[in-house]
């Protein structure tokens, strides 16, 4: 009887273990320069749940995330949260991102955004705090590939920040 009631115990413990939430707070950031179309291009990857909180956070409680019946000021709140929240700078000098669209992939979503009419790349300061306000334990990856170099870095709450040199 002990061994059925310690086999019944681990087995509760493992399916509250991971059910729910999962267990890593992680996005992905890549950025490309593309010297040709003179564009940063930049794709960003985060969970769609950590996503939603953050935004039911700062702006709305009833936002959900849901590509099939999503509300259209959606796209906006996210435009808004992403500026609030990734600040780039190129050669010193402040870049505005524009937004040109997500998409849903499983409990991921990507978003796409552009930096234009940028010629060259000597500098890359990149601060990236999304969801630092909901997920204690954050991490945000940024992967670069600027001038044929490959950089990557891991953003914290208390190393949100990072200058690349691509001379």
């Amino acid at each position: 009887m002990n061994r059925f009631k310690i086999v019944l115990l681990l087995s509760v413990f493992s399916f509250f273990s991971f059910t729910g939430m999962h267990k890593y707070y992680i996005s992905v950031t890549q950025i490309e320069f593309v010297k040709e179309k003179q564009s940063v291009q930049i794709i960003s990857r985060v969970f769609i749940d950590d996503l939603e909180k953050a935004l039911r956070h700062n702006y709305d409680e009833n936002i959900t995330l849901d590509e099939n019946k999503e509300a259209d000021s959606i796209n906006g709140y996210m435009e808004e949260y992403i500026n609030n929240n990734l600040v780039i700078s190129i050669n010193k000098e402040p870049a505005q991102l524009q937004f040109v669209g997500k998409e849903y992939d499983g409990d991921i979503v990507r978003f796409y955004l552009e930096i234009i009419d940028v010629e060259e790349v000597k500098d890359f300061d990149v601060s990236n705090k999304m969801l630092f306000d909901v997920c204690t334990d954050q991490q945000n990856i940024v992967k670069t590939k600027i001038n044929a170099k490959q950089k990557s870095i891991i953003l914290t709450k208390k190393n949100d920040s990072a200058l690349l040199n691509f001379n």
